[in-house]
């Protein structure tokens, strides 16, 4: 009896032992693969992912996993190998955006050369030639600026100095001025005999406000540069992983006897089968010592 729980004892350690290991080799990963260029059809249900992977790069890395996009999930369909071409060449038309303190043309042209150079998203490099037709020039902003603007004005003969007979306020070039200050001038006034019979006054106020101006704060340009850029490839195979896009609807939940939703439930079979298989070869070798044991106490018996 003790050996048959000794057995049982082993049997079960060892259970304990490899489904850790078992699972530990399973989840183990492979190092992530990045895509050098993606491409996705103008209905959306395609995606193209392009990987280029030296002889070092496992392709086990590379995303196979369902995933959602603009209102689309996609799945994976197929996984093409194809050996990277020793020279790759196409066309290829590049819009730059640049700004401008300036809009005629030929301050536009100083700012953008003949050629340029450029290296596409995707690795490829050439030299693109500006296309003239396309040069555009817009205004980028406006801006503002508030400047004080004065005005004087002169009433003349006046009986006394009193503020009442001044208006307040005056229209200068479309603005409303506001009094501000008054400078009040003495005219002597004498009769025919040579007598002084009274003074008179002359105001000379003075009106202030502000103006607000507007102007341009700049200009942007825009143009597209086009042309051939190319590319070797350095010992790579190319992958390309094509994935098939269906529009997400949205699944009612499945309503609940006791009042709450529920849906369907997901569950890692394969985790639970590893394990499992390992309990049941267990299982069967404590099995058969017990069937031995038992027939060795039937040969006894019979003896």
């Amino acid at each position: 009896m003790k050996k048959v729980s000794a057995l049982c004892a082993a049997a079960l350690a060892l259970t304990l032992i490899m489904a850790p290991a078992a699972y530990a080799a399973d989840a183990a990963p492979s190092p992530a693969c990045y895509p050098t260029s993606v491409t996705r059809s103008e209905d959306g249900t395609e995606i193209r992912k392009v990987y280029d992977l030296s002889p070092e790069e496992d392709p086990a890395g590379i995303a196979r996993s369902d995933f959602e996009q603009e209102g689309f999930r996609y799945t994976l369909v197929d996984l093409l190998k194809q050996e990277a071409p020793e020279h790759e060449e196409r066309f290829h038309t590049e819009t730059v955006s640049i700004p401008s303190k300036n809009k005629d043309m030929e301050s536009v042209l100083a700012l953008l050369p003949a050629e340029r150079e450029f290296v596409t998203e995707d690795g490829l490099t050439g030299t693109l030639v500006l296309r003239l037709d396309t040069v555009q020039v817009e205004v980028a902003g406006y801006g503002s600026s508030t400047r004080e603007v004065s005005a004087t004005r002169s009433y003349p003969n006046l009986a006394s100095q009193d503020t009442a007979n001044i208006p307040k306020t005056i229209q200068d070039g479309g603005r409303t001025l506001t009094l501000q200050n008054i400078n009040w001038q003495t005219d002597n006034t004498a009769s025919m005999d040579g007598y002084a019979v009274g003074d008179r006054y002359t105001a000379v106020a003075t009106y202030t406000g502000s103006a607000t101006n507007s102007y341009v704060k700049g200009y942007t340009v825009t143009a597209d540069y086009s042309g051939s850029v190319s590319r070797i490839a350095l010992n790579k195979t190319r992958y390309v992983a094509i994935f098939e896009g269906t529009p997400l609807k949205p699944i009612a939940p499945e309503p609940d006897p006791s009042g709450q939703t529920s849906g369907p439930a997901s569950f890692n079979w394969p985790l639970l089968l590893v394990p499992l298989g390992v309990i049941a070869v267990a299982g069967a070798g404590v099995g058969g010592a017990l069937f031995l044991k038992r027939r060795k106490e039937n040969e006894e018996d019979a003896e």
